[in-house]
């Protein structure tokens, strides 16, 4: 098979049908062998009697539907799953991305040898306070940390080497930084393309400004799961040394002054502040570390409540 295209999903009923149209056109236009996975992330309109409707009309069609709502992240985790093509593209619902896009991002990887494809939303039709002024922010950010040259990390319309997906794990709102999770694979022949951005013609944007927050927070994970993963310790026991000897050092410096009679250990503030460092030091690793390593190594982090499936 050709390509995989997977579209999460989440109350788009009426840009669906529009959007099956279009994919299809372009797909039997180029002569593709593909499949169209749609994920319906917990929906609450007939977004999913439509993934049906499409279904029943095209085998093409596969569909996935989340009991509840568990987000952009997990819909594709698990479209990456399901996915069967040579090439995995992915696009959103909101007809905001253009599959008349595919054949060129498909060509980039078959025959310019990229791993990855991102587009790049140039031109956007967002708010520029709500969206592209903080959105260019996020993707500086992003550059600087992770070395990747991307103008927009977050552009749902991507194309990935059936290798890529099958190698990766995307959970929680990591789907910003799949370039950044592809790269920590192994997989750093990343490329980029100037894709369309249309206005949104159905419905309204499912994402609050809280995503810039937890976007960074989620940069951080990632940055720090990819240097110190492997080898925690370098950073947890390197800090985690340097508060406990402080504060030894200091209650050495105490008690010696103590045995000299220079000074009254009971009314020292500085005994309480070396039993602060000490201990500080010694719970380091458990209060920062472990924390995100039991959650990333969790069995149960990618178990979704799937209610029906059309494959």
């Amino acid at each position: 098979m050709d390509i995989s295209i997977i579209v999460p999903l989440y109350n788009e009923e009426e840009s669906l049908p529009h959007l099956a149209e279009w994919i299809d056109r372009v797909m039997n236009q180029h002569h593709f062998d593909y499949e169209v996975i749609m994920v319906d992330d917990g929906s609450k309109d007939k977004s999913w009697s439509v993934v049906e409707s499409l279904r029943a009309s095209n085998p093409r069609y596969k569909g996935v539907k989340f009991r509840r709502n568990y987000g952009k992240s997990a819909a594709l985790n698990v479209g990456f799953t399901h996915a069967q093509g040579d090439v995995v593209v992915t696009m959103d619902a909101d007809l905001q991305d253009s599959p008349d896009e595919v054949p060129e991002l498909y060509r980039m990887i078959m025959e310019e040898g990229y791993d990855l494809v991102s587009g790049w939303k140039k031109k956007r039709y967002d708010s520029k306070i709500a969206k592209n002024i903080p959105s260019k922010f996020f993707n500086w950010t992003t550059r600087k940390m992770s070395g990747i040259k991307l103008h927009d990390f977050n552009c749902g319309l991507k194309a990935y080497r059936h290798d890529v997906v099958k190698s990766i794990e995307v959970y929680g709102e990591m789907h910003r930084y799949i370039p950044v999770i592809a790269k920590w694979a192994g997989f750093s022949n990343i490329g980029e393309k100037v894709v369309q951005h249309r206005k949104r013609e159905f419905g309204v944007t499912k994402f609050g400004m809280n995503r810039f927050v937890n976007g960074y927070l989620d940069l951080m994970s990632i940055m720090f799961m990819s240097k110190f993963g492997k080898q925690p310790m370098h950073v947890f026991g390197l800090w985690g040394s340097v508060s406990f000897l402080f504060g030894f050092g200091i209650v050495v410096v105490l008690v010696f002054r103590k045995a000299l009679g220079l000074m009254n250990l009971s009314s020292s503030v500085l005994l309480p502040l070396a039993i602060f460092l000490a201990t500080m030091g010694m719970m380091l690793f458990l209060a920062g570390f472990l924390g995100e390593l039991i959650c990333r190594n969790s069995p149960t982090r990618n178990e979704y409540l799937i209610e029906k499936v059309e494959l």
